[in-house]
């Protein structure tokens, strides 16, 4: 029964990871090449050379190509938090559902009711309003991206809500504190803006195919310096966003922060590992803004008894997972106490579990090992990240140099990199995502509910079997999309 229930788990979270990854395939695409065809457009309007409506035509089909296969894939995403994760949904429904109805409701609608503009409008409305319908468009996609992200970074630092004994939900108090969490705002702009990173790598890498087949030569040079600016703009802000981010994590999650640097015994002054080398006191600085603080280590986090960041003394795995599991208890004496109208034994359990409640999901745990996420994923994905984002800086204003000395024209090997740098940024973006899911496990809410609680009552078969659909789908969709677009391309801009 054990191992049966492990399997289910385990084919849970590889669908739904399956999932989330090819649906990442389109989203940053989208949310890049919405700021740049924007951009595109807003020449065109303000100079009215044709030019330019001819170029924001172009990324505009290849932006319209991605977005249809990215709500493909988003809508199962969604609907699989009430096929497979059903105890999550009921938990903490009242809380994470609101802001993906809000998405649904305000930002996929804003995006539908415009993008038909943006693409059948063009001979139909004046040049304002067909402008205006494309920035409400990339408008609605980030706005998409905002509700979702805040959905996300509530299950990573979750606020702004109460437990009911009494429903055994948990049940939202602070709307704001949910919608506008120090967590989610980070993440957005971390997200958001590491996307435009995409979009801008994937218009110079085409814009390189055309300058390598000698093509379209104005089109591509114009494409290329519009999109290395806004590349070096997003990279510069990714690096800051990324920078509190990661602060945020050894705040809130320190566990995550020890998997990420691989840090087993912690300590004052610790180095941050780059490659072979180490800087010294980097990881203190970065994580507690003083090169002379604490960092604990993975072994420091399980073991507790060192100083957290409140001043308190922090707890050992074992006390937290003894502790939830008296909350757990509490709960199921207070609703027996509520059965049998016992008032005072119900305000007895009610109090033992508001003591608890902050480890009520270390009650679900059977091992404090279990509390340690896949060290060597999340080291290793950190720095794919991180080191591809340090080669976009540089591509960037190796391209932007290049275009200030009017000499982007004729370098092909500057073409071929650009060109292969496309898939850079997907494996770049897949790194942070994974990095972030990763090493946060084995909760589905941070501290409060882990996955091993969270599944629905499932066989593992059913599972593997939408798996393996869901693959076959996904890897169609996304051959499908690259012929369309390899197609679009090399058909080039309409004249």
């Amino acid at each position: 029964m054990l191992d049966n229930m492990e399997t289910m788990i385990d084919w849970s979270r590889a669908q739904f990871a399956l999932t989330a990854m090819y649906h990442w395939l389109f989203v940053p695409l989208t949310l890049g090449l919405a700021v740049i065809m924007g951009v595109m457009e807003t020449r065109y309007v303000i100079s009215g050379h044709d030019f330019w409506k001819r170029t924001a035509r172009f990324w505009m089909k290849l932006f319209g190509i991605n977005f249809a296969i990215g709500v493909a894939t988003g809508l199962i995403l969604e609907f699989q938090f009430g096929t497979n994760w059903s105890n999550y949904s009921w938990f903490v429904g009242d809380i994470f559902g609101a802001p993906l109805a809000i998405e649904g409701i305000v930002a996929f609608f804003m995006e539908a009711t415009f993008v038909a503009v943006m693409f059948f409008g063009w001979d139909k409305v004046g040049k304002k309003f067909h402008l205006a319908s494309t920035w409400l468009t990339g408008l609605g996609a980030t706005l998409s991206a905002w509700w979702i992200l805040v959905a996300n970074s509530w299950m990573q630092y979750p606020v702004g809500m109460v437990f009911n004994p009494e429903t055994v939900r948990n049940e939202m108090v602070d709307f704001l504190a949910v919608a506008f969490s120090p967590v989610a705002v980070m993440k957005f702009l971390h997200t958001v803006l590491s996307s435009w990173i995409v979009g801008a790598v994937f218009v110079i890498g085409v814009s390189g195919w055309f300058l390598l087949k000698r093509r379209e030569k104005e089109f591509a040079l114009a494409s290329m310096k519009i999109a290395a600016c806004t590349g070096m703009v997003a990279s510069l802000l990714t690096l800051y966003s990324g920078d509190k981010s990661a602060y945020q994590v050894a705040q809130y999650q320190p566990m995550k922060l020890a998997a990420m640097e691989a840090l087993y015994e912690g300590g004052t002054r610790q180095p941050l590992t780059v490659g072979e080398w180490k800087i010294p006191t980097m990881l203190s600085f970065l994580a507690t803004r003083n090169p002379d603080g604490y960092v604990p280590g993975i072994h420091n986090i399980l073991a507790g008894g060192h100083t957290t960041n409140d001043g308190s003394k922090a707890l050992s795995a074992t006390e937290k997972i003894a502790r939830g599991k008296m909350a757990i208890a509490a709960l199921s004496d207070f609703r027996q106490a509520q059965k049998d109208g016992d008032q005072d034994k119900m305000d007895a359990s009610r109090r033992t579990l508001e003591e608890n409640m902050p480890y009520f999901g270390y009650g679900y745990i059977q091992n404090p090992d279990d509390l340690v996420p896949n060290v060597g994923l999340s080291f290793w994905t950190f720095r794919i990240m991180v080191g591809f984002g340090m080669y976009f800086i540089a591509f960037f204003a190796l391209v932007l140099f290049l275009s200030w000395k009017n000499k982007l024209y004729g370098q092909r090997w500057l073409h071929r990199i650009a060109l292969w740098s496309i898939p850079f940024a997907f494996v770049a973006s897949q790194a942070g995502w994974v990095v972030s899911e990763v090493g946060r496990q084995p909760w589905a809410i941070q501290d409060l509910l882990p996955v091993n609680a969270a599944i629905s009552n499932l066989s593992a078969g059913a599972v593997q079997t939408t798996f393996f659909i869901f693959l076959a789908i996904f890897t169609i969709l996304f051959i499908a999309e690259i012929g369309i677009m390899v197609k679009a391309i090399q058909k080039g801009p309409e004249s």
